[in-house]
């Protein structure tokens, strides 16, 4: 279960609705901010007190009050956070529905999951905290559809780094290097091979180059 959350909405409601959500799924007292800057300040304060949050909860947008707020956007925040701390997890919950403005967050930013709002979001919320708890990417409706046409394999976090880089020309041996670049864990050879082996063997390829192939038509990449 997650032990620190914290929630970045500028939407009072909504902040309210997100706190009871994730209590009701970890019994967990969520912290809230209502802008960005406050949410990067809080991230700092955890590591530095060796109390990290372990989940970020954030909209993409926020409303600007002429408060010169440094960071302007969950976008920003998402890339900020992930270099101050790469492993921490993050669900993204907005009002973005297009498919071709989602698809690229999952590459661009690692992140974790991502919620439409809308009628059906309080569910939908429910299983992307139990999902994203669990290691696994929680993808939207609104790109499901080409993963419902292939074989199901649920890819994590660390599955898409490793595929992303292998997108980019990185070759298999030269990961770990990356990995630790990125202060990335496991990533050792070996632990890069195995699961390479792994995602390969659930999908039935016998090759990387199948894999990032089947990654891009899925709208992972």
């Amino acid at each position: 279960m997650f032990k620190r959350v914290l929630i970045a909405e500028d939407h009072q409601m909504t902040s309210i609705s997100l706190r009871k959500i994730i209590k009701d799924f970890s019994e967990t007292d969520a912290d809230y901010v209502y802008d960005c800057d406050d949410a990067y300040a809080r991230i700092q304060i955890g590591l530095r007190n060796e109390n990290p949050y372990d989940l970020l909860v954030t909209d993409l947008s926020f409303v600007d009050e002429g408060n010169s707020s440094t960071i302007k956007d969950g976008r920003e925040l998402i890339q900020k956070t992930r270099a101050l701390q790469p492993v921490i997890k993050v669900l993204i919950f907005s009002g973005e529905h297009k498919p071709e403005m989602i698809r690229p967050l999952f590459n661009e930013l690692q992140i974790n999951g991502y919620v439409c709002k809308g009628r059906q979001d309080s569910q939908e919320l429910t299983d992307a905290l139990k999902k994203v708890e669990e290691g696994r990417i929680y993808m939207p409706s609104q790109l499901s559809g080409s993963l419902k046409k292939g074989p199901v394999y649920q890819f994590t976090a660390y599955d898409l780094i490793l595929i992303t880089l292998l997108s980019k020309g990185v070759r298999q041996k030269e990961i770990p290097t990356y990995l630790e670049g990125m202060s990335v864990r496991p990533s050792s050879l070996s632990s890069v091979e195995k699961k390479l082996n792994v995602m390969r063997e659930a999908l039935g390829f016998t090759n990387n180059e199948q894999l990032v192939a089947c990654c891009k038509d899925a709208g992972l990449l």
